[in-house]
């Protein structure tokens, strides 16, 4: 009986200490949070490193402008529209409640101005004078925002306004909130806005204070944004950038603004104390493959770049790597087409791949093409 108890002590011991994983995500509430739902996430892999109710829908308050800001970034990008546009405020945007800048109807900003309202204030009536801006209305814009967030495997969001205030069916998840920070982050412009502590706007007679205070007050901080209602309580999305990793720390649901701070700064303090990012890349020489029945015999091949592998400290020498690759390809081969690739592992577990693609187009060979090769062999 006393051997039985024994076992059971040394069980209960085992389970009591926070073992972290090289590969899976801390589940349990270690971290002693406040919210509702929470999640620590690598944004170039992708890899969850801590969660708590991470697919709980909930709604999201003004951390909804993370999609906003995103499809303005993307309209930035592509050329629809300039930062130097200047956007007439409608009577809509005028009467938005909530956060605002107090935007007159017809009171003129820039691209520019309104994305500083919409990240460091948090401006409902800015994120609808630009939603108006790039799709005409707020309606179109948010249907816009829904196609995005399908796009982004955010299956269990629903938009139902571009501003993050109350609506029936407004709702994410703190995971869904995670891809679209990090898609946002992609963006790299973005971060001159969203590490604005204060600034000002109408040629200083406005100042601008960030709601996010880890800005000023987290190390490394670079974004993202916060929110909160009455009914979302207080929400945000953290990110920091350090020795090449990027972090993102979503909080849904604290009981106070103070809780949602502590929350996301815990969360953060985790990632960064226990995990680290390495480089998987091939610097060894690949044969190239041979190729069957094409106006070549071989094609050259590549790996394309690097990627990110995100491993416990102390594991990184740990990684190690394996190459496959076809022995011979059918032509025609596509330049890019994957022919092979380079498997990273640490402990037998796998942690990366690296794709091996052709370097160049190997057109098949005709019957035109044999002819000439049989004339060249008769006649040289």
């Amino acid at each position: 009986m006393k051997k039985f108890i024994s076992i059971l002590l040394v069980f209960s011991l085992i389970l009591s200490f926070n073992v972290i994983s090289v590969f899976g995500a801390q589940s349990s509430n270690v971290l002693d949070l406040k919210a509702k739902s929470a999640i620590l996430i690598e944004a170039s892999t992708g890899q969850v490193l801590y969660e708590q109710n991470p697919h709980q829908k909930l709604p999201p308050a003004s951390i909804t402008k993370i999609m906003t800001l995103l499809l303005i970034m993307e309209a930035l990008e592509s050329g629809k529209i300039k930062l130097t546009d200047k956007v007439i405020c409608s009577e809509t945007a005028a009467g938005m409640g909530g956060s605002q800048v107090f935007l007159e109807a017809g009171e003129q900003m820039t691209v520019d101005e309104l994305l500083k309202a919409i990240a460091v204030a948090s401006g409902n009536d800015a994120s609808v004078m630009m939603a108006e801006f790039i799709d005409g209305s707020e309606a179109a814009f948010v249907e816009n925002m829904n196609i995005k967030a399908q796009e982004l495997g955010m299956k269990n969001t629903t938009f139902k306004n571009c501003s993050g205030l109350d609506a029936d069916g407004h709702t994410t998840t703190a995971y869904d909130v995670a891809l679209m920070s990090a898609e946002l982050l992609k963006h790299k412009q973005i971060t001159s806005y969203t590490t604005i502590w204060m600034d000002s706007l109408r040629n200083g007679k406005f100042g601008l204070d960030n709601t996010n205070k880890l800005v000023r007050f987290y190390k490394d901080c670079n974004g993202l944004k916060t929110g909160s209602t009455s009914t979302a309580l207080f929400c945000i999305s953290a990110s920091a950038l350090r020795n090449n990793m990027q972090l993102i720390a979503v909080v849904l649901a604290s009981p106070t603004s103070k809780d949602r701070f502590s929350d996301a700064t815990k969360l953060l303090d985790y990632g960064f104390a226990n995990w680290s990012v390495a480089n998987g890349k091939n610097e060894d020489v690949i044969n190239p493959v041979k190729v069957l029945k094409g106006v070549l015999q071989e094609v050259k091949v590549e790996t394309s770049g690097e990627i990110s592998i995100v491993v416990s400290k102390g594991k990184e020498k740990l990684i190690q790597k394996k190459i496959e690759i076809q022995p011979d390809v059918l032509a025609p081969v596509e330049k890019g087409q994957t022919l092979g690739k380079i498997i990273f592992t640490i402990e037998n577990k796998e942690v990366g791949i690296l794709p091996i693609k052709a370097c160049e187009y190997i057109q098949k060979a005709g019957f035109d093409y044999f002819i000439k090769k049989l004339f060249s062999i008769f006649y040289c």
